[in-house]
Protein backbone atom coordinates (compact mmCIF):
# COMPACT_ATOMS: atom_id res chain seq x y z
CA UNK A 1 0.00 0.00 0.00
CA UNK A 2 1.28 3.66 -0.93
CA UNK A 3 0.50 6.80 0.18
CA UNK A 4 -0.07 8.87 -2.94
CA UNK A 5 -1.60 11.98 -1.02
CA UNK A 6 -1.64 13.46 2.16
CA UNK A 7 -3.95 16.76 3.30
CA UNK A 8 -4.81 18.50 6.87
CA UNK A 9 -7.58 21.08 7.63
CA UNK A 10 -8.37 23.17 11.09
CA UNK A 11 -10.60 25.72 12.00
CA UNK A 12 -9.71 29.74 10.87
CA UNK A 13 -9.24 30.58 14.86
CA UNK A 14 -6.67 29.82 16.61
CA UNK A 15 -6.02 30.85 20.53
CA UNK A 16 -3.11 30.82 22.58
CA UNK A 17 -2.95 29.13 25.79
CA UNK A 18 -2.75 32.41 27.28
CA UNK A 19 -5.84 33.49 25.68
CA UNK A 20 -6.87 30.33 27.20
CA UNK A 21 -6.04 31.32 30.54
CA UNK A 22 -7.65 34.52 30.57
CA UNK A 23 -11.46 33.11 29.24
CA UNK A 24 -11.20 30.75 31.75
CA UNK A 25 -10.63 33.20 34.53
CA UNK A 26 -13.42 35.15 33.19
CA UNK A 27 -16.03 32.61 32.96
CA UNK A 28 -18.73 31.34 35.06
CA UNK A 29 -16.86 28.09 35.10
CA UNK A 30 -14.13 29.67 36.96
CA UNK A 31 -16.63 30.74 39.57
CA UNK A 32 -18.34 26.91 40.02
CA UNK A 33 -14.88 25.15 40.54
CA UNK A 34 -12.56 24.81 43.19
CA UNK A 35 -9.26 26.68 44.13
CA UNK A 36 -7.83 23.31 43.18
CA UNK A 37 -8.92 22.86 39.82
CA UNK A 38 -8.00 27.26 39.53
CA UNK A 39 -4.27 26.28 40.29
CA UNK A 40 -4.02 23.02 37.75
CA UNK A 41 -5.63 25.25 34.96
CA UNK A 42 -3.38 27.83 36.05
CA UNK A 43 -0.13 25.51 35.75
CA UNK A 44 -0.94 23.87 32.58
CA UNK A 45 -2.15 27.14 30.89
CA UNK A 46 0.69 29.11 31.73
CA UNK A 47 3.65 26.90 32.49
CA UNK A 48 5.51 25.48 29.55
CA UNK A 49 3.12 22.66 28.68
CA UNK A 50 4.47 22.21 24.87
CA UNK A 51 1.71 23.89 23.53
CA UNK A 52 1.54 27.15 22.45
CA UNK A 53 -2.00 27.36 20.70
CA UNK A 54 -5.03 25.46 19.50
CA UNK A 55 -7.32 25.60 16.61
CA UNK A 56 -11.13 25.89 18.08
CA UNK A 57 -14.28 25.80 16.28
CA UNK A 58 -15.51 28.62 17.87
CA UNK A 59 -15.44 32.04 16.89
CA UNK A 60 -15.37 33.61 20.84
CA UNK A 61 -13.23 31.17 23.60
CA UNK A 62 -16.65 32.38 25.92
CA UNK A 63 -18.62 30.41 23.61
CA UNK A 64 -16.23 27.35 24.67
CA UNK A 65 -17.83 27.56 28.21
CA UNK A 66 -21.33 27.18 27.02
CA UNK A 67 -21.49 23.42 27.84
CA UNK A 68 -24.58 21.40 26.86
CA UNK A 69 -25.34 17.94 25.15
CA UNK A 70 -27.65 20.21 22.44
CA UNK A 71 -24.85 23.26 21.96
CA UNK A 72 -21.91 20.63 21.47
CA UNK A 73 -23.54 18.21 19.35
CA UNK A 74 -24.48 20.96 16.90
CA UNK A 75 -20.92 22.31 16.82
CA UNK A 76 -19.84 18.62 15.84
CA UNK A 77 -22.69 18.30 12.88
CA UNK A 78 -21.30 21.99 11.88
CA UNK A 79 -17.96 21.27 12.09
CA UNK A 80 -16.86 17.49 11.93
CA UNK A 81 -18.04 17.16 7.82
CA UNK A 82 -16.43 20.68 6.99
CA UNK A 83 -13.17 19.47 7.90
CA UNK A 84 -13.27 16.40 6.96
CA UNK A 85 -14.18 17.74 3.47
CA UNK A 86 -11.36 20.13 3.74
CA UNK A 87 -8.81 17.88 4.67
CA UNK A 88 -9.86 15.04 1.68
CA UNK A 89 -9.71 17.89 -0.83
CA UNK A 90 -5.95 19.00 0.11
CA UNK A 91 -5.12 14.86 -0.33
CA UNK A 92 -6.95 14.70 -3.60
CA UNK A 93 -5.32 17.67 -4.93
CA UNK A 94 -1.75 16.38 -3.16
CA UNK A 95 -2.21 13.04 -4.81
CA UNK A 96 -3.68 14.77 -8.26
CA UNK A 97 -6.47 13.21 -7.71
CA UNK A 98 -10.22 13.54 -8.86
CA UNK A 99 -13.48 12.63 -6.40
CA UNK A 100 -14.74 10.27 -8.75
CA UNK A 101 -11.51 8.16 -8.44
CA UNK A 102 -11.93 7.21 -5.11
CA UNK A 103 -13.45 3.37 -4.70
CA UNK A 104 -13.67 3.49 -0.70
CA UNK A 105 -13.99 5.74 2.23
CA UNK A 106 -13.00 5.58 5.91
CA UNK A 107 -13.54 8.22 8.54
CA UNK A 108 -12.44 7.66 11.90
CA UNK A 109 -13.55 9.90 15.09
CA UNK A 110 -14.47 9.83 18.80
CA UNK A 111 -16.10 13.28 19.43
CA UNK A 112 -19.08 13.31 18.27
CA UNK A 113 -21.73 10.95 16.91
CA UNK A 114 -23.42 10.84 13.51
CA UNK A 115 -26.25 8.75 12.10
CA UNK A 116 -25.69 8.39 8.68
CA UNK A 117 -22.24 8.96 9.84
CA UNK A 118 -19.58 11.65 8.42
CA UNK A 119 -18.98 9.03 5.34
CA UNK A 120 -22.60 10.35 4.02
CA UNK A 121 -21.57 13.77 4.56
CA UNK A 122 -17.91 13.07 3.14
CA UNK A 123 -19.53 11.74 0.17
CA UNK A 124 -21.82 14.46 -0.55
CA UNK A 125 -19.51 17.32 0.01
CA UNK A 126 -16.51 15.73 -2.45
CA UNK A 127 -18.65 14.43 -4.86
CA UNK A 128 -17.79 11.00 -4.46
CA UNK A 129 -19.24 8.52 -6.50
CA UNK A 130 -23.00 7.15 -5.43
CA UNK A 131 -21.34 3.22 -5.17
CA UNK A 132 -18.27 4.21 -2.68
CA UNK A 133 -17.50 1.61 -0.21
CA UNK A 134 -17.89 3.73 2.44
CA UNK A 135 -16.91 2.88 6.69
CA UNK A 136 -17.38 4.93 10.00
CA UNK A 137 -15.42 3.97 12.62
CA UNK A 138 -15.93 5.37 16.21
CA UNK A 139 -14.08 4.52 19.52
CA UNK A 140 -11.13 4.24 19.34
CA UNK A 141 -9.57 7.58 20.30
CA UNK A 142 -6.30 9.28 20.04
CA UNK A 143 -5.39 5.72 18.32
CA UNK A 144 -7.32 5.49 15.49
CA UNK A 145 -5.72 6.40 12.48
CA UNK A 146 -3.83 2.94 12.28
CA UNK A 147 -6.78 1.20 12.26
CA UNK A 148 -8.36 3.22 9.61
CA UNK A 149 -4.85 2.34 7.45
CA UNK A 150 -5.03 -0.86 8.15
CA UNK A 151 -8.78 -1.24 6.94
CA UNK A 152 -7.59 0.66 4.22
CA UNK A 153 -4.86 -2.15 3.39
CA UNK A 154 -8.00 -4.68 2.97
CA UNK A 155 -10.18 -2.83 0.94
CA UNK A 156 -6.95 -1.79 -1.43
CA UNK A 157 -7.78 -6.16 -2.42
CA UNK A 158 -10.64 -5.07 -4.00
CA UNK A 159 -10.51 -1.26 -4.80
CA UNK A 160 -7.63 0.57 -6.47
CA UNK A 161 -7.53 3.93 -4.37
CA UNK A 162 -9.01 4.41 -0.43
CA UNK A 163 -9.56 7.70 1.17
CA UNK A 164 -8.90 7.24 4.90
CA UNK A 165 -9.78 10.42 6.98
CA UNK A 166 -9.93 11.46 10.96
CA UNK A 167 -11.85 14.20 12.09
CA UNK A 168 -11.80 15.41 15.73
CA UNK A 169 -13.92 18.63 17.18
CA UNK A 170 -12.08 17.85 20.59
CA UNK A 171 -14.49 22.11 21.21
CA UNK A 172 -17.53 19.77 20.86
CA UNK A 173 -16.38 16.92 23.77
CA UNK A 174 -15.71 20.14 26.11
CA UNK A 175 -16.54 18.83 29.73
CA UNK A 176 -15.63 20.74 32.84
CA UNK A 177 -15.24 19.67 36.89
CA UNK A 178 -12.49 19.78 39.37
CA UNK A 179 -11.14 16.08 38.43
CA UNK A 180 -7.65 17.61 37.33
CA UNK A 181 -7.73 14.66 34.26
CA UNK A 182 -10.84 16.69 33.30
CA UNK A 183 -8.99 19.97 33.57
CA UNK A 184 -5.78 19.03 31.99
CA UNK A 185 -7.52 17.54 28.60
CA UNK A 186 -9.50 20.51 28.60
CA UNK A 187 -6.20 22.81 28.34
CA UNK A 188 -4.35 20.14 25.68
CA UNK A 189 -7.25 19.08 22.67
CA UNK A 190 -7.52 20.77 19.64
CA UNK A 191 -9.43 20.83 16.41
CA UNK A 192 -8.57 19.21 13.32
CA UNK A 193 -8.96 16.52 10.61
CA UNK A 194 -5.95 14.71 8.45
CA UNK A 195 -6.97 12.70 5.56
CA UNK A 196 -4.94 10.29 3.34
CA UNK A 197 -5.11 8.90 -0.23
CA UNK A 198 -3.79 5.10 -0.02
CA UNK A 199 -3.78 3.07 -3.19
CA UNK A 200 -1.89 -0.17 -4.37
CA UNK A 201 0.40 1.00 -6.67
CA UNK A 202 2.71 4.12 -6.38
CA UNK A 203 1.22 7.48 -8.17
CA UNK A 204 4.74 7.85 -9.92
CA UNK A 205 5.84 10.08 -7.04
CA UNK A 206 9.69 10.65 -7.32
CA UNK A 207 10.22 9.04 -3.62
CA UNK A 208 6.81 7.04 -2.59
CA UNK A 209 6.15 6.27 0.72
CA UNK A 210 5.22 2.60 1.11
CA UNK A 211 3.41 1.06 4.12
CA UNK A 212 5.36 -2.29 4.73
CA UNK A 213 3.53 -4.18 7.64
CA UNK A 214 2.07 -3.34 11.08
CA UNK A 215 1.37 -4.43 14.89
CA UNK A 216 -1.67 -3.71 17.15
CA UNK A 217 -2.06 -4.31 21.27
CA UNK A 218 -5.28 -4.03 23.08
CA UNK A 219 -4.57 -4.00 26.67
CA UNK A 220 -8.33 -4.31 28.18
CA UNK A 221 -7.03 -4.59 31.84
CA UNK A 222 -6.02 -0.85 31.74
CA UNK A 223 -9.65 0.27 29.68
CA UNK A 224 -10.18 2.66 32.69
CA UNK A 225 -6.88 4.72 32.56
CA UNK A 226 -8.14 6.89 29.04
CA UNK A 227 -11.55 6.97 27.95
CA UNK A 228 -14.39 8.51 27.51
CA UNK A 229 -17.35 8.53 29.59
CA UNK A 230 -21.14 9.64 29.07
CA UNK A 231 -22.11 11.78 31.89
CA UNK A 232 -25.07 14.66 31.81
CA UNK A 233 -25.61 13.17 27.96
CA UNK A 234 -21.97 14.49 27.25
CA UNK A 235 -18.74 12.91 26.90
CA UNK A 236 -16.39 13.38 29.49
CA UNK A 237 -12.41 12.60 29.09
CA UNK A 238 -10.86 10.26 31.63
CA UNK A 239 -7.68 11.03 31.74
CA UNK A 240 -5.19 9.08 34.77
CA UNK A 241 -1.74 10.00 36.11
CA UNK A 242 -0.19 6.55 34.50
CA UNK A 243 -0.85 7.64 30.95
CA UNK A 244 2.21 8.34 30.23
CA UNK A 245 3.89 5.63 31.10
CA UNK A 246 1.28 3.60 29.67
CA UNK A 247 1.80 4.98 26.17
CA UNK A 248 5.32 4.30 26.45
CA UNK A 249 5.20 0.98 27.42
CA UNK A 250 2.78 -0.13 24.44
CA UNK A 251 4.25 1.97 22.04
CA UNK A 252 7.73 0.25 22.97
CA UNK A 253 6.21 -3.52 23.16
CA UNK A 254 4.29 -2.64 19.84
CA UNK A 255 7.78 -1.79 18.22
CA UNK A 256 10.13 -4.32 19.45
CA UNK A 257 7.64 -6.64 18.18
CA UNK A 258 8.17 -4.96 14.97
CA UNK A 259 12.11 -4.65 14.84
CA UNK A 260 12.34 -8.38 15.73
CA UNK A 261 10.08 -9.98 12.98
CA UNK A 262 11.73 -7.43 10.54
CA UNK A 263 15.52 -7.47 12.06
CA UNK A 264 15.26 -4.08 12.30
CA UNK A 265 16.33 -2.12 15.03
CA UNK A 266 16.24 1.30 16.25
CA UNK A 267 19.18 2.75 14.76
CA UNK A 268 17.46 1.68 11.21
CA UNK A 269 14.63 4.52 11.71
CA UNK A 270 15.29 7.35 10.25
CA UNK A 271 11.98 9.24 10.66
CA UNK A 272 9.56 8.95 13.57
CA UNK A 273 5.77 9.27 13.27
CA UNK A 274 4.51 9.30 16.55
CA UNK A 275 1.25 10.58 18.09
CA UNK A 276 2.69 12.90 20.54
CA UNK A 277 -0.49 13.18 23.40
CA UNK A 278 0.94 15.91 25.41
CA UNK A 279 4.36 16.92 26.71
CA UNK A 280 4.92 14.11 29.45
CA UNK A 281 3.77 11.42 27.37
CA UNK A 282 6.57 12.50 24.44
CA UNK A 283 9.35 12.39 27.51
CA UNK A 284 8.12 9.17 28.67
CA UNK A 285 8.34 7.83 24.89
CA UNK A 286 11.84 9.42 24.36
CA UNK A 287 12.99 7.76 27.87
CA UNK A 288 11.57 4.54 27.01
CA UNK A 289 12.30 4.05 23.56
CA UNK A 290 15.96 5.26 23.97
CA UNK A 291 15.23 8.27 21.48
CA UNK A 292 17.21 11.27 20.55
CA UNK A 293 15.74 14.73 21.26
CA UNK A 294 15.59 15.53 17.57
CA UNK A 295 13.59 12.12 16.67
CA UNK A 296 10.56 13.41 17.67
CA UNK A 297 10.79 16.92 16.60
CA UNK A 298 8.46 16.82 14.22
CA UNK A 299 5.89 15.69 17.21
CA UNK A 300 7.12 18.65 19.48
CA UNK A 301 6.57 20.67 16.06
CA UNK A 302 2.82 19.82 15.93
CA UNK A 303 2.03 19.32 19.02
CA UNK A 304 2.99 23.24 20.37
CA UNK A 305 1.37 24.88 17.13
CA UNK A 306 -2.15 22.35 17.58
CA UNK A 307 -2.33 20.89 20.72
CA UNK A 308 -2.96 17.03 21.19
CA UNK A 309 -6.02 16.87 17.91
CA UNK A 310 -6.68 13.16 18.60
CA UNK A 311 -6.58 10.75 16.06
CA UNK A 312 -6.05 13.44 12.79
CA UNK A 313 -2.86 14.29 15.03
CA UNK A 314 -0.47 11.53 13.08
CA UNK A 315 -1.68 13.41 9.50
CA UNK A 316 -0.23 16.50 10.86
CA UNK A 317 3.53 14.94 12.04
CA UNK A 318 3.53 12.88 8.53
CA UNK A 319 2.93 15.54 6.31
CA UNK A 320 5.98 17.92 8.49
CA UNK A 321 8.17 14.87 8.21
CA UNK A 322 7.23 14.59 4.08
CA UNK A 323 7.40 18.56 3.80
CA UNK A 324 10.77 18.76 5.80
CA UNK A 325 12.09 15.95 3.11
CA UNK A 326 13.10 13.69 6.00
CA UNK A 327 16.15 11.05 4.88
CA UNK A 328 14.70 8.21 2.95
CA UNK A 329 14.68 4.27 4.24
CA UNK A 330 12.75 3.05 7.39
CA UNK A 331 9.92 5.53 8.65
CA UNK A 332 8.13 4.24 12.43
CA UNK A 333 4.56 5.52 12.65
CA UNK A 334 2.85 4.91 15.82
CA UNK A 335 -0.59 5.92 17.73
CA UNK A 336 -1.83 5.01 21.04
CA UNK A 337 -5.21 6.13 22.78
CA UNK A 338 -8.46 4.66 24.20
CA UNK A 339 -8.30 1.27 25.52
CA UNK A 340 -5.71 1.33 26.18
CA UNK A 341 -4.69 0.56 22.69
CA UNK A 342 -1.24 1.00 20.59
CA UNK A 343 -0.87 0.20 17.08
CA UNK A 344 2.33 0.82 14.86
CA UNK A 345 3.01 1.07 11.56
CA UNK A 346 6.14 0.03 9.36
CA UNK A 347 7.33 2.40 6.39
CA UNK A 348 9.45 2.77 4.06
CA UNK A 349 10.45 5.98 1.86
CA UNK A 350 12.48 5.37 -1.23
Amino acid sequence: MFLNGIGTANPPQRYTKTQCWEAFKNSEWFRKLDRHAHMIAETVLTKDNGIESRTLAIDDLSAVFEINPDVLHQRFLMHAPALAAAAARAALDDAGMLPAEIDAIVISTCTGYLCPGLTSYAIERLGLRTDVLAFDLVGQGCAAALPNWKLAQALLSHASHVLSVCVEVSSAAMYLDNDPGVLISACLFGDGAGAAVLSGQTNGRQRPLEWKTFDSLTNTSERDALKFETRNGMLRNVLTRPVPRLAAEHAQQVFERVMQATDLAVSDIHAWIMHAGGRDVLAALQQKMQLQETDLRYSRAMLREFGNMSSAFVYFVLQAALRDDAAPGWWWMSAFGAGFSCHGALLRRA
